[in-house]
């Protein structure tokens, strides 16, 4: 099936070289070109990864999809808009950001992996409910924690205001500075729902990092603040990661 064609001032647009005005602008002026020949109508139709665009004597890349790891630094919020904060979107150019979105969310204070992307349906399969793909944190926790703290995870604990969690693992694995360091593997996303269980078995989360989502660790050489894109490879680890745990649920 041939994917169906769009505006030559569109695509480039949409593949992060400008605003549809400015793009249209640099096609009236002979800077762009379709499989090596100089088109000056922004109205030209393409066709998305088929035909070979350049700009400027620089070659566009068709993208159909794109899958970023970032190493998220605190008092970034996982949204793409707000108008009191910056957001995690903020750390990419601005050519770049059209279409991007993050893939659930990390608390503004919250470290570590966030993955972003502009495909609805590869985020959706990592965040749906029922997909329940394997989530884990590292915390340094004040205050001292039940002897019974990773049994309760284990069992599925219920948070101060009556919310049941589905079960978890909670491993303690010493001190760090006066603080007990934890982590925690969640297969589900409830607002603030590490620091709500540390809190129902005694603890008070005082640093918080995502390490891994699924079978995708952190990549330790990004900086907070830093992001890369994720392989072929990492991309398709992530989808059989949650059709594996869909299937799981409807055995």
């Amino acid at each position: 099936m041939r994917m169906a064609k769009e505006r030559l001032d569109k695509a480039l647009s949409s593949l992060g070289c400008g605003s549809r005005k400015e793009v249209g602008a640099m096609i009236r002026a002979g800077r762009a070109a379709v499989n090596g020949e100089i088109i000056r109508d922004p109205a030209y139709k393409v066709t998305p990864a088929e035909d070979q665009l350049t700009l400027g004597g620089t070659p566009v890349r068709w993208r159909i999809g794109r899958y970023y790891m970032l190493n998220k630094p605190p008092d970034l919020v996982s949204a793409c808009v707000d108008n009191l904060h910056e957001t995690v979107l903020s750390v990419f150019p601005e050519a770049e950001r059209r279409g991007l979105f993050p893939v659930g969310r990390l608390d503004k204070n919250t470290e570590g992996l966030l993955l972003i992307t502009d495909d609805g349906g590869f985020a959706h399969a990592l965040t749906a409910p029922r997909r329940h793909v394997d989530k884990v944190y590292a915390a340094l926790v004040e205050g001292r924690l039940e002897l019974s703290a990773p049994k309760r995870f284990a069992e599925g604990l219920t948070l101060a205001d009556g919310t049941l969690c589905k079960p978890a693992v909670l491993k303690i694995e010493g001190v760090q500075d006066g603080l007990t360091r934890v982590e925690v593997t969640l297969r589900e996303g409830k607002h603030h729902q590490v620091k709500r269980m540390i809190a129902a078995v005694g603890g008070h989360v005082e640093h918080l990092k995502r390490l891994s989502i699924g079978p995708l660790r952190l990549d330790a050489s990004l900086a907070p603040g830093e992001y890369r894109e994720l392989t072929e490879e990492e991309v398709s680890m992530l989808r059989n990661a949650a059709r594996g745990n869909a299937a799981e649920e409807t055995v």
